[in-house]
């Protein structure tokens, strides 16, 4: 099953400059006097509304790290939540400036799309949980089991390619969000 490798999606001219496309988002940002930052709509610890409706976690920190070098004050800063299915039409449309979380880094996205890449803020995998009484050791175990995977994520399709390619008979079912999959 291959990791994914969720980035921070950036235009280009907001750290690295130099583009023509890239330099007029920054003349907008700039233009604007916020950074608009899509987040997903509520991930503890990438990004959340906290008790106060303070966005927190690291995608916003770094959202706010980014209106810190562009502004000098991290609070011009815009939080638009996204479902993940409208994260990369939203960069590409212009509806946000910046993604930072939860954006798998693929060929695709990175060669086909417009967007700009600009390095790896974490890292991650897929797992399978499974209650501890269930005797579960491996995911070969898995083998004449349902498994519930979230629908329109790379987590869908890397499952069940690794139980493909494996030759592991489970029954790969999608959930329809985060709420069903909890």
């Amino acid at each position: 099953m291959s990791a994914n490798l969720l980035a921070p999606l950036l235009i280009a001219a907001v750290l690295l400059g130099g583009q023509t496309a890239s330099a007029a988002v920054l003349d907008t940002v700039k233009s604007r006097g916020a950074v608009v930052c899509g987040v997903t709509s509520g991930t503890p610890g990438f990004s959340a509304n906290n008790v106060n409706g303070k966005w927190t976690g690291l995608g916003a920190d770094y959202c706010r790290a980014l209106a810190a070098a562009i502004f000098n004050d991290p609070e011009k800063v815009q939080f638009t939540p996204l479902a993940d299915a409208d994260r990369l039409t939203a960069l590409t449309s212009g509806k946000v400036d910046v993604l930072t979380e939860l954006s798998p880094w693929t060929l695709a996205a990175d060669t086909g799309q417009g967007v700009v890449f600009v390095g790896t803020m974490f890292y991650d995998g897929q797992g399978f949980m499974v209650p501890k009484a269930s005797g579960i050791k491996s995911a070969r175990d898995l083998a004449g089991k349902s498994v519930c995977v979230e629908g329109g994520t790379d987590g869908l399709a890397q499952a069940t390619d690794f139980f493909d390619a494996s030759n592991i008979d489970a029954k790969v079912l999608e959930l329809s969000g985060r709420d069903d999959a909890a």
